[in-house]
């Protein structure tokens, strides 16, 4: 069967109010023992697989978790096992979970690339988890007399390593599983206990958990882009086709999101979610018409979001990697701890806002909507995306035109005259926006491009495909660059006005940026010059 659930972590500050609302007179409290195996190597665990045997009250289930859709569906079996069986594997400490269970299950399907008898025989006990659960039922009734139906469970306790008992990783989280009835009731149901007690979303299972305190590790690795998780085809209706777009941003921003409001503060974490938001922002914008079901206030609070992120990872990274480079070279030490510190709003407040995880539960509510009862199911994505493409296209042609003008008239202004007028000045800096425009344009085409690619691309095409993308990302990171280090001057300009050992930092980006107009200019043209692949 497939389980649909949503896990949240609950902030420690709003865990009073909710266990008054998780214990009441209807709950129930059950123990769970479980026992999780792998490989040693963890080749389950590689694969997406969760296997454990868990005693529920008095009753040992052997459970497999797998597949499903990276964020709140997955494949789930259940096996109730014969308890003197299991009590005598644990006296004789030889408990394995049987796996002949799933011959002719749909479980069997994820397992084929296993060969099960050897399989067996490598299964080892990697850790324990001992938890206290709190569950109570929240239905509501439909016009129909049907009901809906979803389990509520309160999870408190600890996740053991298998061989050192001293090793733990505490476990506080509340999940909302569909038992019955509509999607609809599980979404607005999680909203609201989302809103009241300000939980965070969280896509880290227990057996994630308990690799990581088996690899004694506090996160998971960050997440980057992965386009081979796109689920499109070429007959994908324009509904269809956002919704698969939106999801497979989410599957770059969620585990992000989970390993930062868990506590990490890891650069890569917070440039990684940024990058998969501004994806998700472009896909909404270009695609807006794609489907009726998109929200207009999703924009605004991911932009604001981005923003956040943005101004947090700029200080920790000129800390944790610019300062090392500069010092290397002989520049004197710059302390920019205080800097960081004094940065009100911090990556896990940002994430914690109330607005940003209604937008991430109603973001998850899209993907898994039906699309195929939306007014344009009847059109065909590949029919419009040639538009969107040659409309970004154009403005990035547009936008660099402009660009290179400016960018004449500074170069005439210099010959002129070394001392130009400061009225003649402030009009050439107003209008060195286009530089900063066209990066955008170009990182929006970019990502419509990789997310169009597998609709419109022709096999006989593919070179042509490639070659003309690896232009495009070789000119957008050149202008990022550009973008960077002009970033990276204004801050060390700005420090220094407090601590002289920053001047350095500032004249060696100032020097930076001088040599930098003559290769982004090469890398333009080139992408100028190539001829699309739509």
């Amino acid at each position: 069967m497939q389980e649909i659930e949503l896990k949240f972590l609950v902030p420690e500050s709003r865990l009073k109010g909710l266990m008054r609302q998780t214990h009441v007179k209807s709950s129930q409290v059950t123990q769970l023992a479980a026992h999780y195996y792998d490989t040693h190597d963890q080749q389950l665990a590689q694969a997406g697989i969760g296997l454990r045997i868990r005693k529920e009250g008095d009753t040992w289930v052997q459970t497999i978790k797998a597949g499903g859709d990276g964020i709140a569906a997955r494949l789930e079996h259940n096996a109730v096992l014969d308890n003197d069986q299991v009590q005598a594997m644990l006296d004789n400490n030889e408990l394995i979970p049987d796996l002949t269970i799933y011959a002719d299950t749909p479980i069997a399907a994820v397992l084929t690339d296993f060969k099960l008898k050897k399989l067996v025989k490598t299964l080892t006990r990697l850790y324990v988890t001992d938890v206290e659960r709190t569950t109570r039922l929240l239905t509501e009734s439909n016009e129909d007399e049907t009901d809906n139906c979803i389990e509520m469970a309160y999870d408190q306790g600890e996740i053991i390593h298998g061989t050192d008992d001293s090793l733990r990783k505490a476990i506080q989280e509340i999940e909302f599983e569909l038992v019955s009835g509509d999607l609809d009731f599980l979404f607005t149901t999680a909203k609201t206990w989302c809103k009241r007690y300000k939980l965070c979303l969280s896509t880290v299972t227990k057996a994630e958990n308990g690799s990581l305190l088996i690899n004694g590790q506090k996160h998971s690795l960050a997440v980057n882009a992965n386009l081979s998780q796109l689920q499109i085809d070429k007959d994908s209706s324009a509904p269809a086709f956002i919704r698969a777009v939106v999801h497979n941003c989410l599957l770059q921003i969620l585990p992000n999101s989970s390993a930062i409001v868990a506590g990490s503060i890891d650069d890569d974490h917070i440039l990684q979610l940024r990058i998969g938001i501004d994806r998700l922002r472009t896909a909404l914008k270009a695609f807006a018409d794609f489907s009726d079901e998109i929200n207009p206030e999703w924009l605004p609070i991911l932009k604001q979001t981005a923003t956040l992120l943005s101004d947090y990872y700029q200080l920790a990274y000129i800390n944790a990697q610019i300062e090392p480079e500069l010092q290397a070279c002989g520049a004197p030490a710059v302390d920019w701890t205080a800097d960081i510190e004094n940065i009100k709003i911090t990556p896990i407040n940002t994430l914690q806002a109330n607005d940003f995880q209604i937008t991430l539960l109603e973001l998850i509510a899209f993907t898994m909507s039906d699309p195929s009862i939306e007014p344009q199911t009847d059109q065909l994505a590949c029919d419009k995306l040639t538009k969107v493409l040659s409309k970004q296209y154009k403005k990035c042609l547009k936008t660099n035109k402009k660009a290179d003008k400016i960018s004449d008239e500074v170069s005439v202004a210099e010959l002129v005259s070394d001392d130009i007028d400061l009225d003649v000045n402030t009009d050439i800096a107003d209008n060195d926006q286009p530089e900063s425009e066209l990066l955008n344009q170009l990182r929006d085409l970019r990502y419509i491009s990789e997310f169009s690619t597998p609709l419109l691309s022709k096999k006989k095409a593919k070179k042509k495909t490639k070659r003309w993308l690896k232009r495009l990302i070789k000119a957008q990171k050149a202008l990022e660059q550009l973008n960077d280090d002009n970033q990276y001057q204004q801050f060390y300009e700005l420090k220094s006005k407090t601590d002289a050992n920053a001047l350095y930092g500032a004249g060696w980006f100032t020097a930076i940026l001088t040599d930098d107009q003559s290769h982004i200019d090469a890398r333009l043209a080139k992408f100028a010059d190539s001829s699309t692949f739509w």
